[in-house]
Protein backbone atom coordinates (compact mmCIF):
# COMPACT_ATOMS: atom_id res chain seq x y z
CA UNK A 1 0.00 0.00 0.00
CA UNK A 2 1.63 3.78 -1.24
CA UNK A 3 0.34 6.58 0.32
CA UNK A 4 -0.35 10.23 -1.67
CA UNK A 5 1.47 13.12 -0.83
CA UNK A 6 -0.43 16.35 -0.66
CA UNK A 7 0.87 19.46 -1.93
CA UNK A 8 -1.02 21.19 1.09
CA UNK A 9 0.64 18.95 3.99
CA UNK A 10 4.17 20.29 5.48
CA UNK A 11 7.18 17.95 4.16
CA UNK A 12 8.55 15.98 6.86
CA UNK A 13 12.12 14.04 7.36
CA UNK A 14 12.09 11.23 9.90
CA UNK A 15 15.72 10.06 11.13
CA UNK A 16 15.62 7.16 13.05
CA UNK A 17 13.22 3.89 11.96
CA UNK A 18 13.22 1.69 15.08
CA UNK A 19 9.50 0.77 15.73
CA UNK A 20 8.55 4.37 17.19
CA UNK A 21 10.49 5.60 14.08
CA UNK A 22 8.77 3.36 11.61
CA UNK A 23 5.45 4.19 12.91
CA UNK A 24 5.21 8.04 12.79
CA UNK A 25 6.78 7.62 9.05
CA UNK A 26 3.42 5.62 8.44
CA UNK A 27 1.32 7.79 10.50
CA UNK A 28 2.68 10.90 8.00
CA UNK A 29 2.16 9.12 5.01
CA UNK A 30 -1.30 8.21 5.21
CA UNK A 31 -2.09 12.24 6.42
CA UNK A 32 -0.51 12.91 2.90
CA UNK A 33 2.75 14.25 4.27
CA UNK A 34 5.46 13.97 1.90
CA UNK A 35 8.44 12.43 3.73
CA UNK A 36 11.76 11.80 3.54
CA UNK A 37 13.50 8.93 5.81
CA UNK A 38 16.96 8.11 6.94
CA UNK A 39 18.51 5.28 9.14
CA UNK A 40 22.07 4.17 9.62
CA UNK A 41 21.03 1.03 8.20
CA UNK A 42 19.27 1.91 5.24
CA UNK A 43 17.37 -1.62 4.67
CA UNK A 44 15.09 -0.58 7.78
CA UNK A 45 13.64 1.63 4.95
CA UNK A 46 12.75 -0.34 2.30
CA UNK A 47 9.22 -0.69 3.68
CA UNK A 48 8.76 2.47 4.02
CA UNK A 49 9.58 3.92 0.66
CA UNK A 50 7.72 0.95 -0.72
CA UNK A 51 4.76 3.21 0.89
CA UNK A 52 5.89 6.17 -0.62
CA UNK A 53 8.80 7.53 1.69
CA UNK A 54 11.68 8.90 -0.21
CA UNK A 55 15.25 7.63 0.75
CA UNK A 56 18.29 9.84 1.98
CA UNK A 57 21.41 8.35 1.18
CA UNK A 58 22.98 11.02 3.65
CA UNK A 59 22.48 12.26 6.94
CA UNK A 60 23.08 15.57 4.96
CA UNK A 61 20.43 14.99 2.79
CA UNK A 62 17.77 14.12 4.90
CA UNK A 63 18.05 17.80 6.66
CA UNK A 64 18.50 19.46 3.46
CA UNK A 65 14.99 17.73 2.02
CA UNK A 66 12.97 19.49 5.04
CA UNK A 67 12.70 22.29 7.76
CA UNK A 68 10.83 19.71 10.02
CA UNK A 69 13.13 17.20 11.22
CA UNK A 70 11.88 14.61 13.88
CA UNK A 71 14.03 12.64 15.31
CA UNK A 72 13.48 8.91 17.06
CA UNK A 73 16.64 7.75 18.53
CA UNK A 74 17.95 5.34 21.20
CA UNK A 75 18.78 8.90 23.53
CA UNK A 76 20.73 12.00 22.91
CA UNK A 77 23.99 10.18 22.28
CA UNK A 78 22.32 8.82 19.63
CA UNK A 79 21.87 12.28 17.88
CA UNK A 80 24.80 13.51 18.32
CA UNK A 81 26.66 10.33 16.97
CA UNK A 82 24.49 10.98 13.34
CA UNK A 83 24.22 14.78 13.66
CA UNK A 84 27.81 15.83 14.56
CA UNK A 85 29.62 15.62 11.75
CA UNK A 86 26.59 17.45 9.45
CA UNK A 87 26.04 20.40 11.58
CA UNK A 88 27.07 22.69 8.70
CA UNK A 89 23.36 20.93 7.43
CA UNK A 90 21.77 22.49 10.44
CA UNK A 91 21.20 25.58 10.01
CA UNK A 92 17.53 26.45 9.38
CA UNK A 93 15.91 23.29 10.64
CA UNK A 94 13.65 22.75 13.33
CA UNK A 95 14.54 19.70 15.60
CA UNK A 96 11.94 17.58 17.03
CA UNK A 97 13.67 15.72 19.14
CA UNK A 98 11.46 12.80 20.41
CA UNK A 99 14.27 10.77 21.59
CA UNK A 100 14.39 10.18 25.82
CA UNK A 101 16.64 11.58 27.85
CA UNK A 102 17.19 14.02 30.73
CA UNK A 103 16.39 17.17 31.66
CA UNK A 104 19.44 18.38 31.82
CA UNK A 105 20.82 16.69 28.52
CA UNK A 106 17.24 18.09 26.63
CA UNK A 107 18.62 21.83 27.96
CA UNK A 108 22.03 21.10 26.52
CA UNK A 109 20.89 19.67 23.23
CA UNK A 110 18.73 22.57 22.49
CA UNK A 111 21.84 25.10 23.24
CA UNK A 112 23.84 22.79 20.77
CA UNK A 113 21.06 22.96 18.09
CA UNK A 114 20.93 26.82 18.74
CA UNK A 115 24.73 27.50 17.84
CA UNK A 116 24.32 25.81 14.88
CA UNK A 117 21.99 27.51 13.41
CA UNK A 118 18.54 25.15 14.40
CA UNK A 119 15.88 25.23 16.37
CA UNK A 120 14.75 22.27 18.94
CA UNK A 121 11.59 21.02 20.23
CA UNK A 122 12.20 18.63 23.12
CA UNK A 123 9.13 15.98 22.92
CA UNK A 124 8.30 13.10 25.38
CA UNK A 125 6.19 10.55 23.59
CA UNK A 126 3.76 9.28 26.16
CA UNK A 127 2.74 5.83 24.36
CA UNK A 128 4.47 2.82 22.30
CA UNK A 129 4.55 2.44 18.65
CA UNK A 130 0.91 1.19 18.52
CA UNK A 131 -0.69 4.53 20.04
CA UNK A 132 0.71 6.58 17.17
CA UNK A 133 -1.89 8.31 15.25
CA UNK A 134 -4.63 7.83 18.10
CA UNK A 135 -6.33 10.41 18.95
CA UNK A 136 -6.56 9.52 22.27
CA UNK A 137 -2.50 9.87 22.35
CA UNK A 138 -0.51 11.82 23.67
CA UNK A 139 2.99 13.72 23.64
CA UNK A 140 4.82 16.35 25.88
CA UNK A 141 6.99 19.13 24.12
CA UNK A 142 8.65 22.31 25.28
CA UNK A 143 10.90 24.57 23.50
CA UNK A 144 10.29 28.12 21.67
CA UNK A 145 6.71 28.82 21.97
CA UNK A 146 6.75 30.15 18.13
CA UNK A 147 8.24 26.88 16.63
CA UNK A 148 5.64 24.77 18.42
CA UNK A 149 2.56 26.70 17.39
CA UNK A 150 4.08 26.80 13.51
CA UNK A 151 4.37 22.68 13.64
CA UNK A 152 1.62 21.84 15.44
CA UNK A 153 -1.26 20.84 13.23
CA UNK A 154 1.70 18.58 11.70
CA UNK A 155 3.07 17.11 14.83
CA UNK A 156 -0.65 16.34 16.03
CA UNK A 157 -0.69 13.84 13.19
CA UNK A 158 1.32 11.74 15.19
CA UNK A 159 -0.48 12.62 18.78
CA UNK A 160 -2.19 14.89 20.53
CA UNK A 161 -0.12 17.47 21.65
CA UNK A 162 0.55 18.91 25.43
CA UNK A 163 2.86 22.00 25.54
CA UNK A 164 4.86 22.27 28.76
CA UNK A 165 6.75 25.09 28.46
CA UNK A 166 9.43 27.18 26.96
CA UNK A 167 11.92 25.34 28.92
CA UNK A 168 13.68 22.87 26.51
CA UNK A 169 14.09 20.43 29.67
CA UNK A 170 10.45 20.37 30.99
CA UNK A 171 9.08 17.56 28.01
CA UNK A 172 12.36 15.41 29.13
CA UNK A 173 11.15 16.20 33.12
CA UNK A 174 7.54 15.38 32.72
CA UNK A 175 7.86 12.31 30.50
CA UNK A 176 10.67 10.93 33.24
CA UNK A 177 7.87 12.07 35.91
CA UNK A 178 5.19 9.34 33.75
CA UNK A 179 8.10 6.51 33.87
CA UNK A 180 9.24 6.77 37.28
CA UNK A 181 5.43 6.28 37.87
CA UNK A 182 5.09 3.59 35.39
CA UNK A 183 8.18 1.31 36.34
CA UNK A 184 7.90 1.35 39.75
CA UNK A 185 3.97 0.43 39.65
CA UNK A 186 4.70 -2.44 36.75
CA UNK A 187 7.99 -3.94 38.86
CA UNK A 188 6.13 -4.14 41.65
CA UNK A 189 3.38 -5.90 39.29
CA UNK A 190 5.72 -8.07 37.86
CA UNK A 191 7.09 -8.76 41.64
CA UNK A 192 3.74 -10.02 42.95
CA UNK A 193 3.19 -12.30 40.22
CA UNK A 194 6.36 -13.87 41.49
CA UNK A 195 5.08 -14.25 44.59
CA UNK A 196 1.42 -15.07 43.11
CA UNK A 197 3.30 -17.99 41.38
CA UNK A 198 4.95 -18.92 44.19
CA UNK A 199 1.97 -20.26 45.44
CA UNK A 200 0.39 -22.09 42.31
CA UNK A 201 -1.91 -18.75 41.41
CA UNK A 202 -1.42 -17.55 37.42
CA UNK A 203 -0.89 -13.72 36.56
CA UNK A 204 -4.42 -14.72 34.57
CA UNK A 205 -6.01 -15.28 37.81
CA UNK A 206 -4.77 -12.33 39.76
CA UNK A 207 -5.59 -10.61 37.54
CA UNK A 208 -9.05 -8.61 38.20
CA UNK A 209 -7.34 -8.42 41.90
CA UNK A 210 -4.07 -6.77 40.53
CA UNK A 211 -6.76 -4.10 38.30
CA UNK A 212 -8.71 -3.45 41.04
CA UNK A 213 -5.42 -2.33 43.62
CA UNK A 214 -4.18 -0.36 40.01
CA UNK A 215 -7.71 1.26 39.44
CA UNK A 216 -7.98 2.29 43.26
CA UNK A 217 -5.02 4.61 42.80
CA UNK A 218 -6.52 7.61 41.07
CA UNK A 219 -9.01 7.87 44.17
CA UNK A 220 -5.80 8.51 46.40
CA UNK A 221 -3.92 10.27 44.04
CA UNK A 222 -6.79 13.10 44.29
CA UNK A 223 -7.08 13.08 47.91
CA UNK A 224 -3.48 13.41 48.88
CA UNK A 225 -2.90 15.49 45.93
CA UNK A 226 -3.97 19.13 47.67
CA UNK A 227 -2.37 18.00 50.96
CA UNK A 228 1.14 17.29 49.87
CA UNK A 229 0.74 20.70 47.86
CA UNK A 230 0.26 22.31 50.99
CA UNK A 231 2.66 21.01 52.77
CA UNK A 232 0.28 18.82 55.11
CA UNK A 233 0.99 15.03 56.09
CA UNK A 234 -1.62 14.61 58.43
CA UNK A 235 -2.19 10.71 60.10
CA UNK A 236 -5.58 10.52 60.29
CA UNK A 237 -6.38 8.45 57.44
CA UNK A 238 -3.13 6.76 57.58
CA UNK A 239 -0.09 6.77 59.60
CA UNK A 240 3.37 5.72 58.34
CA UNK A 241 4.15 3.48 61.91
CA UNK A 242 0.73 1.20 59.66
CA UNK A 243 2.49 1.95 56.66
CA UNK A 244 5.55 0.23 57.94
CA UNK A 245 4.33 -2.43 59.38
CA UNK A 246 2.12 -3.26 56.12
CA UNK A 247 5.51 -3.87 54.03
CA UNK A 248 6.86 -5.80 56.61
CA UNK A 249 4.42 -8.38 56.26
CA UNK A 250 5.05 -8.28 52.52
CA UNK A 251 8.09 -8.81 52.83
CA UNK A 252 7.93 -11.74 54.74
CA UNK A 253 5.44 -12.87 53.17
CA UNK A 254 7.90 -12.80 50.11
CA UNK A 255 10.40 -14.50 51.94
CA UNK A 256 8.39 -17.11 52.83
CA UNK A 257 7.38 -18.25 49.48
CA UNK A 258 11.08 -18.47 48.33
CA UNK A 259 10.90 -15.21 45.79
CA UNK A 260 13.42 -12.32 45.91
CA UNK A 261 12.71 -9.93 48.69
CA UNK A 262 14.99 -6.93 47.77
CA UNK A 263 12.06 -4.61 46.31
CA UNK A 264 9.69 -4.39 48.73
CA UNK A 265 12.61 -4.72 51.60
CA UNK A 266 14.48 -1.45 49.68
CA UNK A 267 10.42 0.15 50.66
CA UNK A 268 10.78 -0.91 54.03
CA UNK A 269 14.30 0.44 54.20
CA UNK A 270 12.59 3.91 53.28
CA UNK A 271 9.44 3.56 55.67
CA UNK A 272 12.28 3.16 58.36
CA UNK A 273 14.36 6.17 57.42
CA UNK A 274 10.92 7.89 57.64
CA UNK A 275 9.83 6.46 61.21
CA UNK A 276 13.94 7.70 62.45
CA UNK A 277 12.91 10.76 61.57
CA UNK A 278 9.85 10.75 63.76
CA UNK A 279 7.35 10.72 61.48
CA UNK A 280 5.21 7.55 62.93
CA UNK A 281 2.40 9.39 63.38
CA UNK A 282 2.32 11.06 60.31
CA UNK A 283 0.88 9.83 56.99
CA UNK A 284 3.14 7.99 54.82
CA UNK A 285 3.43 10.85 52.17
CA UNK A 286 5.81 12.60 55.07
CA UNK A 287 8.52 9.83 52.99
CA UNK A 288 8.43 13.03 50.77
CA UNK A 289 10.83 14.91 53.47
CA UNK A 290 12.78 11.30 53.25
CA UNK A 291 13.58 11.37 49.57
CA UNK A 292 14.94 15.06 49.38
CA UNK A 293 18.66 15.38 49.93
CA UNK A 294 19.48 17.78 52.81
CA UNK A 295 20.17 21.28 51.24
CA UNK A 296 24.03 21.80 51.77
Amino acid sequence: MSFQASQDKQAVTVIGLGPMGTAMTEAFLAAGHRVTVWNRTAAKADALVAKGAERAATVEEALAANELVVLSLTDYDAMYAILGPATAALSGRVLVNLSSDTPARAREAAAWAESHGARHLTGGVQVPPSGIGSPGSSTFYSGPRDVFEAHRHTLQVLTGTDFRGTDPGLAALYYQLMMDVFWTTMTGYLHAVTVADAHGITAEEFLPYASSIVASVPNFLTFYTPRIDAGRHDGDVDNLAMGAASVDHVVHTTEDAGVDSSLPTAVLEIFHRGLDRGHAGDSFTSLIGTFRKPVA
